[in-house]
């Protein structure tokens, strides 16, 4: 019989309508509800996207892909099923796992949709993994932490990043900058030496020399709104620097998110587009990679990269 292995597929989550945005966020926030002004605002801005994101229907389409891909090489002698685990909402990562190991698969590997490791981020969900697996006493648990440089995700963000600038005149092209963007972050993880500023900068150069540009920085979105400072700058800070120096052109990749959701769809799509348009600078978003079967092989590639470290394959 096959060795049956677990693939956890870990995303953040999101609420599935109006009705949980709520609950989604008091989880988010540690049991402390968001204020009715915040609350008010962020139903807003989810119906502003047409009610819910499609985070969770994508990320079923993702691990229905992964599952397929993974077992399509039979010589492997092993199994692949795909577990999902949200970080804020049902199925919870703990929920995952408990799944798994009453499933009694032989080994599980972790995997977050999020390319960047940060001890805020992808080491959170590892963490949790972990401590729900070994309260179960199962312990053959491995975990991809980034794959941040897997060239078929690179192909796909290039491919994007070429049909995004094709939507530009010539003349518009010529004063171009591209930006990368990506979830900002507490700036207190700086001084850990956190690898996540590092790291999307790494994917930010090979994708920018890929297309031989030059004129790109990268810019931080979605900060958190805490008293703390969170790295900077903030993305609508950066168009309105452009705006001054004469940029009438931009095109963002938000290279720290793989799929749509309101960070994407509302910040980018709704927020930073306007802001640039009241600038009078063209903005473009390049289009998630979603279910894009490069990034299946990204996803693929790097399990199978960590099964072989431990021998199971």
């Amino acid at each position: 019989m096959d060795k049956q292995i677990a693939v956890l597929l870990l995303a953040y989550g999101t609420p599935a309508n109006l009705d949980e945005v709520e609950a989604f966020y008091t989880h988010i926030r540690r049991g402390n509800p968001p204020t009715k002004e915040l609350l008010l605002e962020l139903v807003d801005r989810y119906e502003a996207i047409g009610g819910c994101s499609p985070l969770i229907e994508i990320t079923h389409e993702e691990a229905r892909l992964l599952e397929e891909k993974l077992n399509s090489n039979s010589n492997l002698g092993v199994h692949f099923k795909v577990y999902i685990g949200m970080k804020h909402c049902v199925p919870y990562i703990a929920d995952a796992v408990d799944q798994f190991v009453n499933d009694g698969v032989d080994a599980a590997v972790g995997i977050v949709l999020a390319p960047h490791y940060s001890t805020m981020s992808v080491g959170v969900y590892e963490r949790e993994a972990k401590e729900a697996a070994f309260a179960r006493q199962f312990n053959e648990i491995a975990f991809v932490e980034n794959w941040h440089l897997e060239q078929s995700f690179l192909d796909a963000l290039e491919e994007r990043l070429r049909t995004a600038m094709a939507q530009f005149t010539t003349e518009e092209t010529a004063y171009l900058k591209l930006i990368f963007s990506a979830h900002s972050l507490p700036q207190r993880i700086l001084d850990q030496g956190d690898l996540y500023p590092e790291q999307l900068l790494e994917t930010s150069r090979a994708l920018a020399m890929r297309l031989g540009w030059e004129d790109w920085q990268f810019a931080w979105q979605s900060a958190g709104r805490t008293k703390e400072p969170w790295l900077a700058p903030d993305i609508l800070t950066v168009l309105d620097t452009l705006a001054d120096s004469g940029y009438r052109a931009v095109i963002d990749c938000p290279v720290g998110f793989v799929s749509d959701h309101l960070e994407v769809l509302y910040d980018l799509d709704i927020e930073a587009k306007k802001h640039a348009e009241t600038r009078q600078m063209h903005f473009e978003r390049t289009a998630s990679l979603n279910a894009d079967q490069r990034l299946i092989a990204a996803l693929a590639h790097s399990i199978l990269s960590a099964c072989e470290s431990r021998d199971w394959v």
